[in-house]
């Protein structure tokens, strides 16, 4: 079942050929075998691998004839492609591992014999395998090297950059605050930031629908009340008119791209981001997450929601590391910041924090002084860095225009100590 699921997403996505750590012999089935061999040769002589394209083989009747083709097709799942992979390769060393076992047992093999073989086997797939010398020598040169700066993803928001030193790859960074503070809207503005300085921002809305999502990065970069937004043709002055355009297309040149479905798992995101990858490939992915407790886990836990987020808060940093990207996720707050004095939040408001705060690189915290006390004038948003795996904590205080969503970065406040 692993090997058609794994062939049928090959012929339906060609760009996982390519992607996979599967080799043709590590399938067990030698029809399978054949057919994945033939898959390659016509990928490396520029034809496609898809059905029609396989039907006109001479040798077609080999692989099973168009009927199994069809069937490999329909056991397709482009969102169980990776553990379909891993099937097949714990299957592979299961039976390369018996296979062992019989030659040595035939041959009286020496232990020692047999347990090197058997290693060879188990450090298959191991890439991050790294000796100390090799890493020594990378960086002896150090000293009197300039070195390459390492580029990462902009907050937008220059005292942010400094402190945190931008969104870092393989890295999760946390967005926490409680409803109404400004979480989408700040998400929005990392994620048209990250866009026009050349990253691929991917936006995973799992309660917001995509036309809101437009309607929100419009008004931001157009400077247009939202309420507006309702009725453009009626609510919308001519300047604003005029400007639409233009504004429209400064969101194009971000190439984000939204992905609302309700309910989507990490697996599912995987596969959407590895797809995006592949349709971008000059372009390095930052994933977005609105947000934690609404992405589904891959197990039932009875209930338990503690259990639910750790896997899923693990499966980000997973995620982050295998894909080399940041992945920034929004978070809820509990009700707890409300009945202190100072409503600032803290690392115990996040909900079911314990994983998360262990499993994330970067903990930024929303507060904003109006939200509490309606007759303040303060338009200020504080942003609290309150963990910072590789920098100092803080907070840095930008313009906030609740009625637009846009973030002024250019009117930064000085940095707090917190």
């Amino acid at each position: 079942m692993a090997e058609k699921a794994f062939l049928g997403s090959l012929m339906k996505a060609e760009y996982l050929l390519k992607d996979t750590e599967i080799k043709p012999e590590q399938l067990e089935s030698i029809r399978h075998q054949e057919l994945m061999r033939k898959m390659v040769e016509l990928t490396r002589s520029g034809m496609n691998i898809d059905l029609i394209s396989l039907t006109t083989l001479t040798d077609l009747e080999n692989f099973g004839g168009m009927s199994y083709l069809s069937e490999l097709l329909s056991y397709a799942d482009l969102e169980k492609f990776e553990s379909s992979e891993k099937l097949i390769l714990n299957q592979w060393k299961e039976r390369e591992k018996r296979n062992i076992l019989t030659v040595a047992a035939v041959n009286d093999w020496e232990i020692t014999k047999v347990i090197t073989h058997l290693d060879k086997i188990n450090l298959v797939k191991m890439e991050d395998y790294t000796p100390l010398t090799q890493a020594l020598a990378d960086i002896y040169e150090a000293p009197w090297e300039d070195q390459i700066e390492r580029k990462t993803a902009t907050t937008g928001i220059q005292k942010l950059d400094e402190i945190t030193g931008g969104f870092q790859n393989g890295e999760v960074i946390i967005l926490a605050a409680r409803p109404s503070m400004g979480k989408t809207d700040v998400m929005l503005h990392f994620a048209k930031m990250a866009g026009w300085t050349g990253y691929l921002s991917l936006v995973f809305s799992l309660e917001m629908p995509e036309k809101l999502i437009t309607s929100r990065l419009i008004a931001s970069v157009g400077n247009i009340n939202r309420r507006k937004m309702r009725d453009p043709k009626r609510m919308l002055t001519e300047d604003q008119k005029n400007t639409w355009s233009d504004v429209i297309g400064q969101l194009s040149e971000t190439k984000m791209q939204i992905f609302d479905g309700a309910g989507q798992t990490i697996a599912e995101m995987r596969a959407k981001t590895r797809k995006m990858m592949h349709q971008f490939p000059n372009k390095k992915p930052i994933i977005f997450i609105d947000y934690l407790t609404l992405i589904h886990s891959s197990q039932v836990y009875g209930g338990n929601s503690h259990q639910q987020v750790t896997e899923i808060s693990k499966s980000l940093k997973t995620m982050a590391k295998d894909f080399d990207c940041p992945v920034i996720c929004l978070a809820q707050l509990n009700r707890s910041v409300e009945s202190r004095a100072d409503k600032r939040p803290m690392m115990s408001d996040i909900r079911e924090s314990g994983s998360v705060e262990q499993d994330a690189d970067v903990i930024l915290f929303l507060y904003r002084e109006q939200y509490y006390q309606k007759e303040s004038e303060n338009p200020s948003l504080e942003i609290i860095i309150s963990k910072n795996r590789n920098g100092p904590t803080g907070s840095v205080l930008v313009q906030y225009n609740v009625h637009t969503g846009r973030i002024d970065g250019q009117k930064e406040g000085n940095l707090l100590r917190v």
